[in-house]
C-alpha cells in the first residue's frame, strides 16, 4: 500500500474510532479480495472501503467505488463471514476523504446487488 493509501486508512480508522465503532480488522485479505477495514457498530458488523481523492478532475472519492469494486467488496465479505457465527447484522460504509473533508457514507453498498 502507498503512503497516502495507508494516511488515508489511518484518517478513517481514527475517524470511525472516534464514532463510536470498534475496529476488528484492517486490511482483511483472502483469495477473493481485500477489505479495509472491518468494524462493530453496537451489534452490527461494517465492512468499510477506505477512498481518497486529491482532486475531483475524475469524479470524486465516491464515484471511484464502480459496480466491479462494488461486487469485489460484497464476494469478500461473503467469504469473511464463512467464519462467523452466528451471523451478524452487516452493512457496507465507505469513508471517502476529499481533502480535508471526510463523508461517512453509511449503507453505501448494497448487499444483494448484482
Amino acid at each position: 500500500m502507498n503512503t497516502l493509501g495507508l494516511a488515508a486508512e489511518n484518517t478513517a480508522v481514527i475517524f470511525l474510532q472516534q464514532q463510536g465503532l470498534k475496529i476488528i480488522a484492517r486490511n482483511w485479505q483472502c483469495k477473493r479480495g481485500e477489505i479495509d477495514i472491518v468494524a462493530k457498530d453496537g451489534n452490527t458488523l461494517v465492512f468499510v472501503e477506505v477512498r481518497q481523492r486529491r482532486n475531483t478532475r475524475f469524479g470524486g472519492a465516491a464515484a471511484s467505488i464502480g459496480p466491479a469494486k462494488r461486487a469485489k467488496l460484497r464476494a469478500t465479505a461473503q467469504y469473511y463471514l464463512l467464519k462467523v457465527s452466528p451471523l451478524p447484522l452487516c452493512r457496507f460504509d465507505a469513508i471517502c476523504i476529499e481533502g480535508e473533508t471526510i463523508n461517512w457514507l453509511k449503507n453505501c453498498i448494497d448487499a444483494t446487488e448484482g
